[in-house]
């Protein structure tokens, strides 16, 4: 089954629960009466909030395939970098412990031309709204993944 999707961030609803969230507890912080130190932890933590909201809608599509089909781009928070199909030097599923579990990420290496070093761009369900999984396929259906570039030992 082909995935027609060709670009991927954070779900509007997450950030829109995380600016209300935040929102709200700004709210009680504001409104709660004598408690300096739990008004702080509260405001703080509102603040908290609203900074994700705010660096997830900054980001928005965090990852996007080119519509020439040549490459992809990546939303950062300097700005967007598109990357040629020749830069991806590898584009894998890397799984990871977290809280118990294994939970993919999508690892794409990037080697601009006339540099010896690669720079990673590591990808979770937060960054991508789907299972990373789902989009390396996406990814490797159109042609985007390339070979696996290791030497092979005799």
């Amino acid at each position: 089954m082909h995935n027609q999707s060709t670009q991927w961030a954070t779900p509007t609803a997450a950030l829109a629960a995380t600016g209300a969230g935040g929102l709200a507890m700004a709210l009680v912080a504001i409104l709660l009466p004598a408690d300096p130190a739990g008004r702080f932890l509260i405001g703080l933590a509102a603040l908290g909030l609203l900074v994700v909201t705010a660096l997830g809608l900054r980001q928005r599509p965090r990852l996007a395939i080119r519509d020439d089909n040549r490459g992809i781009t990546v939303q950062r928070l300097r700005g967007r970098l598109d990357v040629d199909r020749t830069e991806l030097s590898r584009v894998r599923i890397v799984r990871y412990p977290r809280f118990g579990r294994r939970v993919p990420m999508l690892e794409i290496d990037v080697r601009p031309p006339g540099s010896d070093d690669d720079t990673l761009l590591i990808f979770g369900r937060w960054d991508l709204g789907t299972d990373p999984t789902t989009v390396f396929e996406s990814l490797n259906s159109r042609g985007l993944v390339p070979p696996d570039r290791r030497p092979t030992t005799p």
